[in-house]
């Protein structure tokens, strides 16, 4: 019984499926329209809805567009987490903490997590942490590789994520 309602449970957010930004990503994570053509994360004309993205064959996966028009958000934490056995690194853990009630899914390499929610991130940010880490901050003018593989038991809603932007975001752009 708890398979089938794992399958039920919707991985998704309602506020990035209903937004007609859904690229396909090829295996080398350059975005793709449905049709095979070369997509862009700056031209909506090559963007599509998320039921047509979704049931499209081209290339490897997914991928979500990031635009000006909202205030959608993603935070890329890279190699922390281990894929054998799950555990997550403590700064990711930390973060994904502050985050708070947000939708986490677990990256295409499958040893990073993107953290969804809502802040006002007009330019991409790339924070070296210490011990040699890196989290980017992204709002606008990218495409995320998406999974819909939910990280642990995180929602399925885009929850405010301003404080920990504000916390990660040095004043100017640090790489």
């Amino acid at each position: 019984m708890a398979p089938s309602r794992a399958r039920a449970r919707k991985a998704l957010p309602d506020e990035l499926t209903t937004c007609d930004r859904w690229v396909r990503r090829a295996a080398d994570k350059r975005p793709l329209t449905v049709a095979s053509m070369a997509a862009s994360s700056t031209d909506p004309r090559t963007w599509s809805a998320h039921k047509d993205a979704a049931v499209s064959t081209v290339g490897a996966g997914l991928g979500f567009v990031l635009s000006d028009v909202d205030d959608i958000v993603c935070l890329d934490l890279d190699h922390c987490l281990n894929p054998l056995t799950g555990r997550l690194a403590p700064w990711a853990a930390a973060i994904i903490r502050d985050a708070g009630t947000t939708y986490v899914e677990v990256s295409p390499s499958g040893d990073g997590l993107h953290i969804w929610g809502r802040a006002d991130v007009r330019q991409g940010r790339c924070i070296r942490r210490p011990a040699g880490t890196v989290v980017e901050i992204y709002g606008t003018g990218r495409y995320i590789a998406m999974t819909g593989r939910r990280h642990g038991d995180t929602p399925s809603v885009l929850a405010d994520v301003s404080d920990v932007v504000r916390r990660l975001t040095p004043s100017p752009p640090a790489c």
